[in-house]
């Protein structure tokens, strides 16, 4: 047994978009040991954390109790009394309807050190996300939070509906989706104008987050009609009518499509950060792995002979990153490329680069092997060259050199290795039809999800899932094993794919 007890950070994730989480949150989630996380917390946010995690939904889909909070309660001490660095990561803020001053009541009787990282809470991101401001100068001074979703154990309401119909600002009500007739009438009777604005707001600040306004008698009905689920909330108050004005969330290009990235684990937070921003939801589905090779031999032998090369040649931010960890794993650093060039197949590639502060000598102008190729043999080296690239893709490069006479010489500095799986969510998704993208970034990659997509998956691609290549040459190979393309990238790269995303969802 450790002598010593671990500390519990109840920390706040917001309210869905991953963004959202503080700095101080994402410290703790990067040094934690353990996570629990509650079914509100948008999963995006694990990906700052290698502890393990478990999900601690209270209750399933249905409404159904699955998980009592004592017993939430006494896994963080039990975590915490084994020395572990122990976050309890839950929706919104931990105490604004979120039962996080339970959890850390239960940890101060046991002794346990804690802290409270608060979040932004469902109400002020809802409002925000869906145009309107709680607060205004014309509007309303105040703000009152109220739960929709008493404790059922409760003999009677603790809510004074009679000085809530006449609270002089804005009413927020949290879980009250299925409440709502209850809560309009109840407003309603106690004086409250029929036709003063509501609003209902579910999967706030998400790509599926939806809104529904109208007069406050009127919105019940309204709902009703409307396909929607928790989480919700209700608003009522004169700021609603600031939507028709200053609505942003919305508009994004993306927004509600969910979409594949198929790059490598650890390798797409570009791509995640992107989708993000065009209101899309990610859905990571890493469909190769980047690893080492396991002799260094040649690849060391390579490095200490650089400036026998003229060219040194990089193929992807891979082959950059994985060459030049070699590099200072051996003691040496970029210096040792004093006297030679660099070529990248693309910008992408040649960005890679500046994390040791060098610059390409050569790019193509359009992003593919074919015209690295013509270029470098425009340069007509006279030295040979040397090409740091993966154990397995195409050929062409080698093909063209070697024709026009220059001397290649190939070097092994990572390896493709597939991905013999889809996630268990992401296989839901693709059988289901729910995925409405994914991005297809090499010929490799298109291979290898024909042959992971479920056969019963075949029958929506090209039509609710749609894909989108990166370049010709994918989408050839795509096609060669019978997966249609739906949309071809004009620039080579996973901006690119998006582009194409985002014209063919016009």
């Amino acid at each position: 047994m450790p002598s010593k007890t671990g500390k519990v950070y109840l920390v706040g994730g917001g309210p869905g978009d991953p963004g959202l989480i503080s700095l101080k949150g994402l410290e703790c989630l990067r040094k934690a040991d353990f996570i629990l996380y509650d079914g509100l917390v948008n999963p995006l946010l694990l990906r700052h954390t290698s502890a393990q995690a478990e999900r601690t939904a209270r209750a399933d889909s249905s409404g159904k109790r699955t998980l009592q909070q004592e017993q939430i309660n006494q896994r963080l001490i039990s975590e915490a009394k084994l020395g572990k660095t122990v976050v309890r990561l839950k929706g919104g803020d931990p105490y604004i309807f979120g039962r996080g001053s339970e959890e850390a009541e239960a940890l101060a009787a046991e002794n346990i050190e804690f802290e409270v990282v608060p979040g932004i809470t469902a109400a002020t991101a809802a409002a925000e996300y869906a145009g309107f401001s709680l607060t205004h100068r014309d509007y309303a001074s105040a703000v009152c939070l109220i739960t929709g979703h008493e404790d059922p154990t409760k003999p009677s309401t603790a809510l004074d509906y009679n000085l809530l119909a006449k609270f002089p600002g804005t009413l927020v009500f949290y879980m009250g989706l299925h409440r709502l007739p209850e809560i309009a009438e109840a407003l309603i009777s106690e004086g409250m104008s029929a036709s003063i604005p509501a609003a209902i707001i579910t999967k706030a600040s998400t790509p599926f987050q939806r809104v529904v306004t109208d007069e406050l008698a009127k919105l019940p009905d309204r709902v009703s009609k409307e396909e929607l689920s928790p989480p919700s909330l209700i608003i009522v108050g004169e700021c609603v009518r600031m939507r028709e004005r200053i609505h942003w969330f919305e508009n994004k290009p993306l927004i509600g499509k969910r979409i594949g990235i198929t790059r490598p684990s650890g390798q797409a937070e570009p791509q995640i950060q992107m989708a993000v921003s065009l209101g899309a939801d990610p859905v990571l589905m890493p469909l190769i792995e980047i690893t080492k090779p396991e002799s260094h031999a040649e690849l060391d032998q390579k490095i200490q002979s650089l400036n026998d090369y003229e060219w040194i040649l990089f193929t992807s931010a891979n082959g950059v990153q994985h060459f030049f960890e070699r590099v200072w794993e051996l003691g040496l650093d970029s210096r040792l490329l004093n006297r030679i060039k660099i070529a990248c197949i693309g910008s992408s590639t040649a960005e890679s680069l500046e994390a040791y502060r060098l610059r390409a000598d050569l790019i193509p102008d359009d992003y593919c092997s074919e015209s690295l190729a013509e270029a470098l043999i425009k340069t007509k080296p006279e030295k040979p060259v040397l090409w740091a690239r993966a154990n397995r893709g195409r050929d062409v490069i080698s093909t063209q050199l070697k024709t026009a006479g220059i001397q290649l010489d190939e070097v092994i500095t990572y390896h493709h290795q597939d991905a013999t799986k889809l996630t268990e969510q992401t296989q839901h998704l693709v059988e289901t039809g729910q995925l409405d993208w994914i991005g297809l970034s090499s010929p490799a990659i298109a291979r290898q999800l024909a042959k992971l997509i479920p056969e019963q998956a075949r029958q929506y691609l090209g039509n609710k899932i749609k894909l989108a290549a990166i370049s010709p040459i994918t989408a050839q190979a795509a096609e060669e094993t019978g997966l249609p393309i739906t949309a071809i990238a004009t620039e080579f790269t996973w901006e690119g794919i998006f582009d194409a995303i985002q014209k063919a969802s016009k």
